[in-house]
């Protein structure tokens, strides 16, 4: 079992407005265009089993190689989960695509990292935030790169190719 985390695809950060955090991110980093989209998971569960949820708006933007969301949280569960989304001004997770979901997650696990939200999207996507903050200071995300996550990175990608900084938010 490798001790190794992959690459890391995307840098995410709670923050109070989207659409503000946004603009703001873009005009300081130069990062973008964002693209806002609103992320309803009800197909959720935390570390025991229990129900969960994570209702949030994301904006998607390019960084140089990596990929920036910022995440308004409308409601999150179960509550080790909910409790990790109240801090501003810091790293909420990292996210890494995995080649085996379920390897991936029984691997972290194993090291001491359970995952305080497993869920799977309604296009039937699997992610998880394992619980890496006493280690990096934040949780770490990963899912598998089914078509339309790498569908995603693709867009969010070619429109920081060659953007010249005008409509920094768009609707995805």
């Amino acid at each position: 079992m490798s001790p190794t985390l992959g690459a890391i695809a995307q840098i995410a950060y709670v923050v109070d407005d989207v659409a503000t955090a946004a603009q703001r991110f873009s005009a300081r980093t130069g990062a973008g265009p964002f693209f806002l989209r609103r992320n309803i998971i009800e197909v959720a569960h935390g570390p025991a089993g229990e129900g969960g949820e994570f209702d949030h708006s994301s904006a998607y933007g390019q960084w140089g190689a990596v990929q920036v969301e910022l995440v308004e949280v409308h409601s999150a569960a179960p509550a080790e989960f909910a409790a990790t989304t109240s801090g501003r001004g810091r790293v909420h997770h990292v996210a890494t695509l995995v080649p085996s979901f379920d390897e991936e997650q029984a691997r972290l696990t194993a090291l001491g990292h359970p995952a305080l939200l497993t869920a799977t999207t309604p296009s039937g996507n699997s992610f998880a935030f394992h619980d890496t903050r006493a280690e990096f200071g934040h949780l770490v995300e990963i899912y598998e790169p089914a078509a339309s996550i790498v569908a995603l990175y693709a867009k969010v990608a070619a429109a920081a190719n060659g953007w010249d900084g005008r409509r920094p938010l768009r609707d995805f």
